[in-house]
C-alpha cells in the first residue's frame, strides 16, 4: 500500500509487509497493541530528513525515486487512521500486521464506542486505553457490535406481578442489574434484573409517580405532588438505595419549585432536570439542590433527554433544543407531530433525534441535516425541519421510546412494541439524498416512509391494553402499562441459541449430502458393466454355458 507523493514518483510495487520490513524495523520487533511505543532519535531523524526534503526545488525530485506510505513514522500513521470511521478502519487493518497493530491500538475505537454506547460500567472516563489485562477498544466495540444483532434472535419473557394499579414509568439500571417501577399505586419497586425478584418497595407516596430517573449515585421520582423526590445511593447497600428507610440513613430529599405535575426527568454529572405540566423545566445542582435554571416552554412538557451541553424536550407538538449553560433556546421545531409529542429520544452523541407522538407516528430528526429558518432574523431560533425518515408502525398513540444504538424500542397504547434499526433507515435516506442530489432537486431534507423503503422493524404482540413506558440494555427490553405488571423480553441467550440452530442446521446439511453422495456412488455401481455377466447371458443366448463347455472337454479328448 503505496501513495504518490509528487506527480511523476513512481508507487511502491512491492507488498506493504516487504516495504516495512527492509525499510523500517521488522513486525516482530514491533510493540504489542497496549504499549506502542518510537524510538524518538529515529522520529527526529525522519523529520529533519522530511524537512530536508521537502526543501528541494521540484526539478531537483529524482523523478525514479518513490516514497511508501510505511516510510511514515508510526506515531504519523496512526494519526491519520484515527480520521476514518469504524468501518474504514476494520478494512484498513486487513492490509497488514503494522496496520493491524496501530489501528488495535488507535484511540478512535474508543471514540467510536463512547459516541454509541458511552463508557463501559467498569471504567472510569479517566481510563483513556486499556490495561494490559483488560479488553482493548477495538475489541470492545466489535463485541458490543456483535451484541446487537441478539434483537433480532429469541427472547424469554419474565413477567413480574406486585403492583396493583397500572405502570406509569419504568427504568432500567443494567450496571446495577436493578429494574425500577412506578405507578397509579404510589409505590417505588425495585427488583432484581438477573433473577426477577422483588428487592425492595417504598412506602406509598400519595401520588401517582410519572416520572423515574436513575443512575449509579441518585433515584430521583416525581409525579401529580409536583416535587421531586429523590435518594442518594449508599454504596454499602448490594442495591444501593434506602427506598424503605430499614437502614435509618437519612438519604432522602425532595426539590419543591414546580406548580404542576412532574412528567419527566433527567440526569448528568452535575445537574438534575424535571419537566412538568407547568410549562417549564427546572434545572437542578446535584449537590446542593438548588434551582439553577428555569426554562420556559409553550405547552405542557411531556419529556426530555440530555445529551452533552444541550437539553431536547417536547411540549405540546413541538420541539425544543437548550443551552444548557446559558439557557438559551437554540432551535424549535413547530408542529412535529399530529397532537402532542408525548415521547422523546436521542443517540448518545446527539446527531439523531426520535419523536413519537399522539398521531401514532415516530419521526427521526438529523441535527447536522439543512435546516429552514422561519422569520426575518438571523437570531430567530424556529425552524422547519423535515424529519429525514417517518414511520408509522402504531395505531395509538406513541408513549415511550428507548434507545440503544442501533435499536429503537417504541410504546404505545395499541398495546405494541415496535423495534427499528436506525442504520438501515439512514442508509436508505442518504441513499435517496444522493439521487436528489444527483437530479438537482434537493428540498432541505428527505422523508423516508414505509412505502419508500422497507425498515427492520419488528413487532412483540400479546397485549390489548396501553403500554406507557419502555426501557432497553443489557440485552433487555422492559415495559409496564395499563395490566399493572413488568414485562421483560430476555435476548441474553439469542446468539447462543443461533449458534446451535446453525451448527445444527450445518449437521443436517452435512449428513444430506453424505446421502446424496452415497445414493449417487450406488447408482454409478449399478450402471457399471460386468464383463462376465456379458458372457454368461451370451451363453444362455446359443443354449446354456454347459453345452458349451462339454464341447470343449470332447473336442481335447479328441485331439489327444
Amino acid at each position: 500500500m503505496a501513495f504518490e507523493c509528487q506527480k511523476g514518483w513512481q508507487v511502491s510495487s512491492g507488498s506493504a509487509n516487504d516495504a516495512w520490513n527492509e525499510e523500517m524495523v521488522s513486525c516482530s520487533e514491533l510493540p504489542g497493541p497496549h504499549s506502542l511505543r518510537v524510538n524518538e532519535v529515529e522520529i527526529q531523524t525522519k523529520i529533519s530528513s522530511n524537512a530536508e526534503r521537502s526543501t528541494y526545488a521540484l526539478t531537483d525530485i529524482d523523478h525514479n525515486d518513490h516514497c511508501s506510505f510505511l516510510e511514515l513514522p508510526p506515531v504519523l500513521i496512526s494519526e491519520i487512521l484515527n480520521r476514518l470511521n469504524a468501518r474504514e478502519l476494520s478494512i484498513v487493518s486487513c492490509v497488514c500486521v503494522l496496520f493491524w497493530r496501530i489501528s488495535s491500538d488507535s484511540h478512535g475505537w474508543k471514540e467510536f464506542y463512547c459516541e454509541r454506547w458511552g463508557l463501559p460500567a467498569h471504567r472510569k472516563p479517566s481510563e483513556t486505553s486499556a490495561l494490559p489485562h483488560e479488553k482493548s477498544w477495538r475489541e470492545l466495540y466489535l463485541e458490543r457490535e456483535a451484541r446487537s444483532k441478539a434483537f433480532l434472535g429469541r427472547f424469554k419473557i419474565d413477567v413480574f406481578h406486585g403492583h396493583t394499579e397500572p405502570i406509569r414509568s419504568v427504568c432500567l439500571l443494567a450496571f446495577a442489574n436493578l429494574i425500577f417501577t412506578a405507578g397509579y399505586d404510589t409505590v417505588i419497586r425495585m427488583w432484581n434484573m438477573e433473577e426477577g425478584f422483588l428487592i425492595e418497595q417504598s412506602r406509598p407516596l400519595q401520588s401517582t409517580i410519572r416520572a423515574i430517573a436513575a443512575d449509579m449515585e441518585m433515584l430521583v421520582v416525581g409525579g401529580t405532588e409536583a416535587f421531586v423526590r429523590g435518594w442518594r445511593a449508599i454504596p454499602e447497600l448490594p442495591h444501593l438505595f434506602d427506598i424503605s428507610g430499614i437502614t435509618g440513613r437519612n438519604t432522602e430529599f425532595c426539590l419543591r419549585g414546580h406548580i404542576g405535575p412532574i412528567t419527566c426527568l433527567g440526569f448528568d454529572s452535575a445537574r438534575i432536570y424535571s419537566g412538568s405540566w407547568d410549562m417549564s423545566i427546572r434545572v437542578w445542582d446535584r449537590a446542593s439542590l438548588k434551582c439553577l435554571k428555569i426554562l420556559r416552554h409553550g405547552d405542557w412538557v411531556w419529556s426530555l433527554v440530555v445529551r452533552g451541553p444541550q437539553l431536547m424536550s417536547a411540549a405540546g407538538s413541538d420541539i425544543y433544543t437548550w443551552d444548557i449553560e446559558t439557557g438559551q433556546q437554540l432551535r424549535v421545531r413547530l408542529n412535529a407531530h399530529v397532537g402532542n409529542a408525548y415521547s422523546l429520544e436521542c443517540s448518545r452523541s446527539g446527531h439523531l433525534l426520535f419523536t413519537g407522538g399522539e398521531d401514532g407516528a415516530i419521526h427521526m430528526f438529523e441535527d447536522r441535516s439543512p435546516r429552514r429558518r422561519i422569520g426575518h432574523s438571523d437570531d430567530d431560533v424556529i425552524v422547519n425541519d423535515k424529519p429525514v425518515a417517518s414511520w408509522v408502525p402504531h395505531s395509538c398513540p406513541v408513549y415511550s421510546l428507548a434507545f440503544e444504538d442501533p435499536w429503537l424500542v417504541s410504546a404505545s397504547g395499541d398495546g405494541k412494541l415496535a423495534m427499528m434499526d436506525v442504520r438501515k433507515l439512514l442508509k436508505s435516506s442518504s441513499n435517496i439524498k444522493s439521487e436528489k442530489a444527483a437530479n438537482n432537486q434537493w428540498k432541505n431534507t428527505v422523508t423516508v416512509t414505509l412505502q419508500n423503503v422497507e425498515p427492520p422493524q419488528r413487532l412483540l404482540h400479546g397485549f390489548y391494553q396501553n403500554l406507557y413506558s419502555v426501557d432497553i440494555g443489557a440485552e433487555r427490553i422492559v415495559c409496564g402499562g395499563e395490566e399493572g405488571v413488568l414485562r421483560m423480553w430476555d435476548f441474553t441467550q439469542a446468539l447462543e441459541i443461533e449458534r446451535r440452530v446453525q451448527a445444527s442446521r450445518n449437521v443436517r446439511l452435512e449428513n444430506r449430502s453424505r446421502r446424496k453422495k452415497a445414493n449417487a456412488e450406488n447408482d454409478n455401481k449399478a450402471k457399471q458393466v460386468d464383463p462376465c455377466s456379458i458372457a454368461a447371458k451370451s451363453c444362455e443366448r446359443h443354449g446354456g454355458g454347459n453345452r458349451v463347455w462339454r464341447r470343449g472337454d470332447e473336442s481335447g479328448k479328441v485331439q489327444a
